[in-house]
């Protein structure tokens, strides 16, 4: 079976990718930016990859001319656009999926939504009716399933749950928190969407799924500490205060504020499936919420993450070419060079320190200084320092690394290259990498700034003191020399 799987490089599309490989499907993936899709290579060996935006419709003819698929995926979704774009930028790819899914003559549509059976939705879950509009007018058969909170090691909602549950002993919340929702394991979604394939049975249907519980959120932060054998106390409010709550939820993990707005909406609704037709049609055994949590730390525990909702580029970097940021520029820019000289006998080591960098390893000097500084990014609508990173001993381009983005990641060369998603006045880049010949190995490490305006040149000279005591230190340390 030929297979089309859009947002491959999302957190669904990297976990749904290896079991349709695994199972002897032909899989061509689209991605907006090949650099952001890395596979592994025995994937990679095994798919076909297209570069194509769907906000584009009029490139649909040149990338997908003879070319014939059975089933097509959708998993793309704009949730961290403002709500101004959400709605226009959703209907625009659904729209562009359905012709492409024509062209290439596919007999069945596949799509992953969320619950929807409330009156009053949030823009974020109007945006994916909106999408399921556009599927059932199109005509062709489609499969839609409507999932409530996903459970998963790097879902944005288990991600969002163990930042609260892990840094806040005492929590005062609103009173969304008690609305009620139906957890679901990443492990059932991603079986319910392979199951599905050219089964007549789902076709022309759209099918609400969700776990075994029906939890209030509250009761899933307090489950998730028992697993995690905490202790910790919520008092909720009586009201909702949705703005201040968007703030609270920004402030306090790793979500960025557009996402945490359209959270919040959609929080202030039941997320609870009322119909159950899909248990005859596709038996499944549903995974408790308990389960899933045990399930999710024992990959993080393996550092067996495949992908994480952090991973899709943040707001400030989404619209731009990644592509142009890999060869960083040199004129107009500020640049901080420094060099050691290390053993050739200790490259490998040297390498593991700087590509093991952020996250739970920090950055070997001055970290209560990197906090501070994510403090900060966080108070002005930035990313912070909240969202780490993926795997404390893997790294990919595209990778999100704290307040960074991996634009490559080259372990055979031993060159790490990062873009700053920080909010400032200019762009950044910190790349590390080792250089040798016959007679020399040096480690090299060079933080480039290109400022934009007068504002953007007064922020490189105020934070010249800090870069020198800093970028020294982080060298020395990596160098294995402190």
């Amino acid at each position: 079976m030929h297979i089309l799987l859009t947002g491959a490089n999302g957190y669904i599309g990297m976990r749904l990718l290896p079991v349709l490989v695994e199972a002897g499907h032909k899989v061509t993936c689209v991605v907006r930016d090949r650099n952001r899709f890395q596979p592994s290579p025995d994937l990679l060996d095994k798919i076909d990859v297209i570069v194509f935006d769907f906000l584009h419709p009029e490139n649909a003819v040149q990338n997908f001319n003879k070319i014939q698929f059975d089933v097509a995926y959708y998993l793309i979704h704009s949730l961290g656009d403002t709500s101004t774009t959400l709605k226009e930028h959703e209907i625009r790819a659904a729209g562009c999926f359905v012709l492409v899914a024509m062209l290439t003559q596919v007999k069945q549509i596949v799509y992953l939504s969320g619950i929807s059976n409330e009156k009053n939705l949030s823009k974020h879950l109007l945006a994916r009716k909106d999408v399921k509009e556009v599927f059932i007018r199109s005509g062709m058969a489609y499969t839609i399933f409507e999932a409530g909170i996903i459970v998963g090691s790097g879902s944005i909602s288990f991600e969002i749950i163990r930042d609260l549950t892990e840094k806040l002993p005492l929590m005062i919340v609103p009173s969304w928190l008690n609305s009620n929702c139906q957890p679901i394991a990443i492990r059932n979604v991603i079986n319910y969407l392979y199951k599905c394939l050219l089964n007549e049975k789902t076709f022309f249907r759209t099918f609400e799924i969700g776990g075994p519980d029906v939890l209030t959120y509250k009761q899933m932060i307090l489950g998730f500490a028992t697993v995690r054998g905490y202790k910790r106390y919520i008092i909720s409010l009586p009201a909702p205060i949705p703005g201040p709550s968007a703030i609270w939820l920004y402030l306090t993990t790793s979500a960025n504020f557009t996402i945490a707005q359209q959270l919040v909406q959609s929080m202030k609704h039941d997320v609870v499936c009322k119909e159950h037709t899909i248990y005859k049609i596709i038996p499944e055994v549903l995974i408790s919420y308990r389960e899933a949590i045990e399930m999710a730390f024992l990959k993080i525990e393996q550092n067996m993450v495949l992908s994480s909702w952090k991973d899709a580029a943040s707001s400030s970097l989404s619209r731009l070419d990644v592509n142009q940021y890999i060869e960083v520029p040199v004129n107009g820019c500020f640049k901080d060079r420094r060099w050691t000289e290390i053993d050739k006998n200790k490259i490998e080591e040297v390498a593991t320190r700087f590509f093991g960098i952020g996250g739970n390893q920090g950055w070997y000097y001055a970290d209560n200084l990197w906090r501070l500084r994510g403090f900060l990014d966080k108070l002005v609508g930035g990313v912070g320092l909240k969202r780490g990173r993926r795997s404390d001993v893997d790294i990919q381009t595209g990778d999100a690394l704290d307040f960074w983005r991996v634009l490559l990641a080259d372990r055979k060369k031993y060159r790490l290259l990062l873009f700053a998603e920080m909010k400032m006045p200019g762009e950044a880049w910190l790349e590390f990498s080792i250089v040798q010949n016959e007679n020399r190995c040096l480690l090299k490490q060079t933080a480039t700034f290109r400022p934009k305006g007068i504002l953007g040149r007064n922020y490189w000279y105020f934070m010249l003191p800090f870069h020198y005591f800093i970028f020294r230190n982080i060298l020395k340390h990596i160098a294995g020399k402190k």
